[in-house]
């Protein structure tokens, strides 16, 4: 389509990674960019995120890292790479910007958004007794796990309150398997004097199911963890959308 159906200013093609950013004399935006961008922000503002789907949310951040340009095709593009909003902020830099029109502005403003997400969502358990904050702790563990594209294994360290003391990522894999060592795990529970654990890992498959391997090591840690006197309390296993918990699930 010729940039005569949108505006008959003369257009001065720039880029911001891969992607053309138009703009009319003097620089400025076309008026047909101007006013999709005004209107999303008006509905967010009266709607707030229930009222936009996915690709427009994400194109109300694209606003910002690309400032004169249509960013839809952008956002489009991130969804049909990465599946919904959730992954696209939680996929690696290096994957962002093999999207077209991702360059350096898009990728550091996702992942500084994701880092403020997790920081929010961990600040709901910091300093409480966890047990008594479990939804807000199985808040935290969704935000931080379950969009991940290979598996990551973390440990929570708890006192004998059971407040939060650390909360430490002891590996990551691949999309099936992640090595976990228990030995290192005890060894970092002496180290800051820790009374109980909470294990959590994700399923990139979204199913929570635990594989056998998953049970073997979670006994192991349990019975290396009794042996010290320190009370394994769950294991939390992290799907797309649910969670599955040993505890619960008479595992352990």
């Amino acid at each position: 389509m010729s940039a005569d159906n949108h505006f008959s200013e003369p257009m001065l093609p720039l880029f911001e990674g891969q992607e053309i950013v138009l703009t009319g004399s003097k620089g400025r935006m076309p008026s047909y960019i101007q006013d999709h961008r005004k209107r999303l922000r008006e509905r967010f503002l009266v709607g707030g995120a229930p009222a936009m789907p996915d690709y427009e949310l994400l194109e109300l951040i694209l606003f910002r890292s690309i400032p004169r340009c249509d960013v839809k095709p952008v956002a489009r593009r991130l969804l049909d790479t990465f599946g919904d909003f959730n992954r696209v902020l939680a996929a690696p830099i290096e994957r962002l910007m093999e999207v077209r029109g991702v360059g350096d502005a898009v990728a550091v403003d996702f992942k500084v958004l994701e880092a403020a997400t997790h920081r929010m969502a961990r600040a709901r358990i910091l300093q409480k007794p966890v047990l008594s904050s479990w939804d807000a702790l199985l808040d935290y563990c969704h935000t931080a796990m379950s969009h991940r594209e290979t598996e990551h294994f973390r440990v929570l360290y708890l006192d004998r309150k059971n407040v939060l003391v650390e909360d430490e990522e002891q590996g990551k894999g691949t999309v099936d398997h992640v090595p976990v060592y228990p030995r290192e795990i005890m060894k970092r529970a002496l180290e800051i004097n820790a009374s109980a654990l909470i294990l959590v890992h994700n399923h990139p498959s979204g199913d929570p199911t635990p594989s056998e391997a998953d049970i073997t090591v979670t006994h192991q840690i349990q019975d290396a963890a009794s042996a010290l006197g320190i009370t394994l309390h769950d294991h939390l296993i992290i799907g797309k959308s649910q969670e599955l918990s040993f505890r619960t699930e008479g595992l352990i």
